[in-house]
């Protein structure tokens, strides 16, 4: 038996997240196609993360336990020939059985990407949140250093999620600009559901005095969802990097 650990990139926008789901097509299952074609049967694939519909990933990890041979070279080029075009494979490596993609993980870094400017960005439609009022990526960087730390982020995670524990520990969180586009960069050892869309529409809501400055820290000690701001929308968050002790 081997396990296999693969390294992807995606666009989600034509997907229903990563996670296999009856009502539509999701990342999983057509990774899941490509390495039946490959190896001529259906192998379990685990993921580093479950992203949400139309959500995006620069960087996503899964494992596959596998008795196939084939050498990880050849598979990377073997699956990125089948898999359709918005799906592709990075690297393959071989690890220890007892590798798990989600549970060895340390921390995740994802990237918001909003495109600020008073007209629209085609080639960005489907890639980022088109936002058009002037942002202040140093002050949101100033705000933003509230989230930094071990916190209950009650506050910040969708009144949908069924998750008890929401303390996570935030590495940290950094606002830039890079033209016309603002980056909102955030990493911590656990995200909680539409966790960082919600932080990264709090900091907006912030820009549009919706919510006073030097709230955020009330916010998060409230553990009330309704005094966070809105749920951006999917389209600009991406899954940027994922580490494991080894990296």
């Amino acid at each position: 038996m081997r396990n296999l650990l693969l390294r992807l990139m995606y666009d989600g926008t034509e997907y229903h997240g990563w996670q296999v789901q009856p009502n539509g097509i999701t990342v999983q299952e057509a990774l899941q196609d490509a390495v039946e074609k490959i190896f001529g049967t259906r192998e379990n694939v685990t993921g580093c993360s479950r992203t949400d519909s139309g959500v995006h990933a620069n960087d996503f990890c899964c494992n596959i336990r596998t008795e196939n041979p084939i050498e990880c070279y050849r598979l990377v080029g073997a699956l990125n020939a089948v898999l359709p075009d918005d799906i592709c494979v990075k690297s393959a490596q071989e690890v220890p059985l007892e590798f798990h993609a989600r549970y060895d993980c340390i921390s995740k870094q994802y990237v918001y990407r909003v495109w600020n400017a008073n007209y629209k960005n085609p080639f960005l439609q489907g890639r980022a949140w088109h936002y058009k009022n002037k942002l202040d990526e140093n002050f949101l960087n100033e705000q933003a250093q509230a989230y930094v730390g071990r916190h209950d982020f009650k506050s910040f995670c969708s009144t949908g999620s069924s998750v008890e524990d929401t303390v996570r520990t935030v590495k940290s969180f950094r606002v830039e600009r890079n033209g016309e586009e603002v980056l909102f960069f955030v990493e911590a050892d656990g995200f909680l559901y539409n966790m960082v869309r919600i932080m990264v529409g709090s900091l907006i809501e912030i820009s549009e005095n919706k919510i006073e400055k030097d709230k955020l820290s009330d916010i998060i000690e409230s553990r009330d969802r309704a005094l966070a701001g809105r749920t951006a929308p999917p389209q600009g968050l991406y899954l940027n990097k994922v580490k494991y002790k080894e990296d």
